[in-house]
């Protein structure tokens, strides 16, 4: 189970996914708690990057570079690598949905991911490219499920 400070994380991040109107603000607040280790890693804290998102060409705001995971040949390697400083959370919000809809005609997983009528499709599809995690899908899933109750009253009901 969740501690107070992990809960009221979720229930901040979801605030910040709704305004931002991403389409399943309840789960995007479950990956920001797998992408920012329950808000804890520095890339969050220093960047206001909640999805890990990699800097575009042309930069986006401005850029972060720090070590990241990466899972490739069946284990996590670290590497170093450019991450876009947003000035907000709600602006990274704004910028996942934004790179969803711009890659959607090349990556046909965002394009999944767009148009998911579960929860369950929508994460599957988009964790298959955003990470290179192969869990990634299913603890989101798994921290949706433990606390779905804390997640506003639309999530909940589900």
């Amino acid at each position: 189970m969740a501690t107070v400070e992990q809960i009221q994380f979720l229930q901040h991040e979801y605030s910040k996914a709704q305004t931002a109107n991403h389409i399943w603000p309840e789960i995007a607040a479950c990956e920001a708690a797998v992408e920012t280790a329950w808000g804890t890693s520095e890339l969050y804290q220093r960047g206001c990057n909640v999805f890990g998102e990699k800097q575009h060409t042309p930069p986006v705001f401005l850029t972060l570079t720090l070590p990241t995971k990466e899972f490739n040949a069946g284990h996590f390697v670290t590497v170093t690598a450019d991450f876009i400083w947003f000035p907000t959370t709600t602006e990274a919000y704004i910028s996942r949905m934004k790179t969803l809809r711009r890659l959607a005609s090349e990556y046909p997983e965002y394009a999944a991911a767009l148009a998911a009528t579960t929860r369950e499709d929508y994460i599957a599809s988009v964790s298959k490219r955003w990470s290179t995690d192969p869990q990634r899908a299913a603890t989101v899933l798994a921290i949706y499920r433990a606390h779905a109750d804390v997640l506003g009253s639309a999530a909940a009901a589900s």
